[in-house]
């Protein structure tokens, strides 16, 4: 059993090192054919990439990761996300501190600046 899943370790290894040098050389590819319209070459590495996803599925690693993705999606579905109504009651409660709270900070620059006035001479 151990061997098994040794070799299969180093598949994934090595389907992990196909994928990631697939998308580098997509990439080199994109660059050396820059004399190629835009448009073949855009579609060129988003096949690439894709097959590069394709290979990156098969790992146990992309595995877990796409159950993840699934899983988030789940949770994304159970957010009770706020009304319109809320939102802009919670925005303008926003704004009003951050106003009361510019207003509290310039009167306290302003008392500290006539305390250093006074106490440095230069004040009346």
């Amino acid at each position: 059993m151990n061997e098994k899943t040794e070799s299969k370790n180093t598949l994934d290894r090595l389907y992990l090192l196909v994928s990631a040098l697939f998308i580098v050389l997509s990439v080199v590819m994109f660059y050396y054919f820059s004399s190629e319209p835009l448009v073949v070459r855009v579609i060129g590495i988003l096949l690439a990439f894709g097959i590069s996803l394709a290979i990156f599925l098969k790992t146990i690693l992309g595995k877990e990761a796409w159950l993840f993705t699934l899983d988030t999606r789940t949770e994304i579905r159970k957010v009770v996300w706020p009304t319109r109504a809320e939102t802009m009651q919670t925005t303008t409660i926003v704004f009003i501190v951050v106003i009361i709270a510019a207003i509290f900070l310039w009167l306290f620059d302003m008392m500290l600046l006539w305390c250093v006035r006074l106490l440095t001479g230069q004040g009346g």
